[in-house]
């Protein structure tokens, strides 16, 4: 039976791993894990702390990034404090700008942009600077 998740994997445009590795690694606090050695150059993993899950980012084709979509992975946080500092860190990225800032962030203080309703925990959204959909929850 299924117990969990090994992997998530997001496409990003060729040749931006630097990026991917500044927003998953710096921003977002995942570990960098070593590729397979024939894919080095292709490929970077992170790890999701000590939960054995990853999440990989693979290049994908140019049709890959047409209109924003909703799926999104969604990542959960320990505490309270941490997924406000952590929206406050996408923020900061967000606003600083550059390659591999976020194309979109919640606002802390903000209203979260997902659904509404009582079911929802506390959570928050971003985009990646690849335009992937981002859910940070408790």
């Amino acid at each position: 039976m299924i117990s969990g998740f090994a992997h998530v994997n997001l496409t990003v445009p060729s040749g931006t791993l630097e990026q991917a590795n500044e927003f998953y690694g710096t921003t977002l606090g995942l570990t960098s894990r070593p590729v397979p050695k024939l894919q080095r150059g292709t490929l970077a993993w992170f790890d999701i702390g000590t939960s054995s899950q990853e999440v990989h980012i693979a290049f994908g084709a140019a049709t890959d990034f047409g209109p924003p979509s909703s799926r999104h992975p969604c990542f959960k946080l320990e505490s309270p404090e941490k997924l406000i500092q952590l929206r406050q860190r996408i923020w900061d990225h967000f606003a600083r700008g550059g390659a591999a800032a976020p194309q979109a962030a919640d606002k802390p203080g903000d209203s979260e942009s997902g659904a509404k309703g009582v079911e929802y925990p506390q959570r928050f959204f971003a985009r990646d600077y690849a335009g992937n959909r981002l859910e940070f929850s408790l």
